[in-house]
């Protein structure tokens, strides 16, 4: 071999003494340029297909095909951590055009309101703005902790590490994303098999029952979606999961302590190698209760900012008296925040986020107040376009906190790798905007509409049935129980009504099938081991088997997804 190319390999594999930078020329132009093809993509497939795939293993595989290619400054990008920006990136501008942007957008032009499209595609800017800034501010904090689940943050991340090392990781890795490809062409949710693999037991389990249930109520005669069953569930679930969330903002004494045990205890569920590593041993969460605190308030003034935008902009302010805007403004403010919590939340712990369905429960609570039909065209407009881009942050967060725990220290790495993603993400998003100011009157002139945005003004014309809020009022009541019973860090209560809500055909199968494979492949580890240490250890290995194959059928699910673009165009 060759000395200098060996001396060039051995420095990239080394750890950095710094972070690469979002604005490093190289990764820039990549940056820029995938971030174009993922905002294509995501506008293409939600307004043809009614979906938004994740991108982010696209974006990580195109960034490691680039950096073998043998030209200096491109070599650069076998960097995992200048991959990860790339998809960090092209996630982001994927989520950012198809949800957050052009989805508010649809619903004043499905309106029959063309002249309210650009107001609010300027609201949906300052939605799309808060929405990231918050998940910046709290993500590593006890309500949203870099332990949690985050199914695709950990498919991006062992995609990054599985090109960069091989072996045995990456074959598991590779054979679990064939099979995850293949099922999902034959229509198989193989990524809810995959997240049945990763987080918490009882989380998952709740979403399993909820997802079968959605699916096998309607053979008996019970239409569950219909009779707004899911929404009563997931109101009052939803009302306790933002309770938790406030009583986490309080300073305990010895917090970081406490912290520091509870996130060495949820490195198991992290789902990556290097359990014991980095974070674990450097003191504890990233976001402690003030951090969390202040960040949760900044994001509701600015929310409540934002509304105030969308009222001048769309000519609320003429049309409600004082009390009415001041309600208009006050109930948008705590739908967008509430709304990117709870899609925060599930995805968090199931890797799919019911945003349609919180929408449009803020759009029924509009309803029954009353609220005339263009405030509520741009209340729910304005509502949509937070939460998926919250939550694909947070993906991409967890898939840098795993690819950079073995950092010394670790620490101040971490902190500027999360800075340096959330910029990479923020071109992501200026490009999206771009394309979507660009491309909206193209695609909604030949009758390309996002699916979703068509039943919400559906909803807005015909109105409710009689009784319609009494029945989702009722089932709140064991939908808020489930959420005490199970506390914040298992979010049953959301997750059992995310499951009603998305009742995708087979999922709940394929989550609940994953769950009994997880138990008995562990207990399988065990056997035979009666030292409490080697038993620990034989459990650690078995979480991170499984979790490599979990992220490898959610790589190859979301391969198969973006690949759906040949069949929309």
């Amino acid at each position: 071999m060759n000395p200098n190319t060996q001396a060039t390999a051995t420095a990239a594999d080394a750890p950095p003494r710094s972070h690469p930078r979002a604005f490093e020329p190289v990764t820039l132009v990549l940056t820029i340029v995938l971030s174009v093809l993922g905002a294509l993509i995501g506008i293409v497939l939600i307004t043809t297909l009614g979906v938004s795939p994740n991108t982010a293993v696209i974006g990580a595989l195109v960034a490691m095909l680039i950096g073998r290619i043998p030209i200096g400054v491109l070599a650069r990008m076998r960097s995992q951590h200048r991959q990860n920006l790339v998809q960090s990136a092209i996630s982001g501008s994927t989520f950012a055009a198809a949800n957050s942007l052009l989805t508010p957008i649809a619903v004043p032009f499905a309106l029959g309101r063309n002249d309210l499209v650009w107001p609010m595609l300027g609201g949906a800017v300052i939605g799309l703005a808060v929405d990231s800034w918050v998940l910046f501010r709290v993500f590593d904090s006890k309500l949203l902790p870099a332990t949690g689940s985050w199914p695709a943050g950990i498919a991006a991340a062992e995609t990054i590490k599985a090109g960069d090392t091989g072996g045995r990781k990456a074959a598991l890795l590779g054979v679990s994303a064939v099979v995850g490809f293949v099922g999902a062409l034959f229509k198989l949710p193989t990524s809810a098999a995959g997240v049945g693999f990763l987080g918490n037991i009882w989380a998952l389990a709740m979403f399993g029952i909820g997802l079968t249930i959605g699916q096998y109520a309607p053979d008996f005669g019970f239409d569950l979606g219909a009779r707004h069953v899911p929404h009563g569930l997931m109101i009052g679930a939803g009302l306790v999961a933002l309770v938790q969330a406030l009583l986490l903002m309080r300073t305990r004494k010895g917090g970081a302590a406490a912290a520091a045990g509870t996130k060495a205890a949820g490195a198991k569920a992290t789902g990556g190698a290097g359990a014991a590593a980095g974070p674990d041993a450097d003191g504890g969460r990233t976001v402690e209760a003030p951090q969390l605190r202040r960040g949760l308030l900044e994001g509701m003034a600015l929310f409540l900012c934002g509304a105030v935008v969308v009222a001048i902009g769309g000519g609320v302010v003429g049309g409600l008296s004082l009390p009415a805007l001041v309600g208009w403004v006050l109930l948008a403010g705590v739908a967008a925040i509430v709304h990117q919590l709870i899609v925060g939340l599930a995805a968090m712990h199931s890797g799919w986020f019911p945003a349609f369905a919180v929408t449009l429960i803020f759009l029924i609570i509009g309803l029954v107040l009353h609220i005339p039909t263009v405030p509520l065209a741009l209340l729910v407009g304005y509502t949509a376009s937070t939460g998926p881009a919250f939550a694909d942050l947070g993906y991409d967060f967890k898939a840098g906190w795993l690819l950079r725990r073995d950092a010394a220290p670790w620490r101040p790495f971490e902190l500027e790798g999360r800075r340096q993603q959330y910029l990479a993400q923020l071109v992501g998003f200026g490009v999206a905007l771009v394309v979507v100011a660009i491309a909206w009157k193209t695609f909604f002139s030949d009758g390309k509409v996002p699916p979703v945005a068509e039943v919400y003004v559906t909803t807005i014309k015909t109105g409710l049935e009689p009784g319609t809020m009494t029945t989702m009022l009722l089932w709140a009541i064991p939908g808020a129980l489930v959420q005490l019973l199970g506390g914040p860090s298992r979010q049953m209560g959301v997750l059992l009504a995310t499951g009603l809500l998305v009742a995708t055909p087979q999922a709940g199968w394929m989550v609940l099938g994953a769950l009994v494979v997880r138990q008995l492949y562990t207990r399988w580890r065990r056997r035979g081991v009666t030292d409490p240490a080697a038993r620990e250890e034989s459990d650690e290995q078995a979480e991170n088997d499984l979790s490599l194959v979990g992220a490898g059928l959610v790589a190859g699910s979301s391969l198969n997804d973006v690949g759906q673009l040949t069949k929309a165009l």
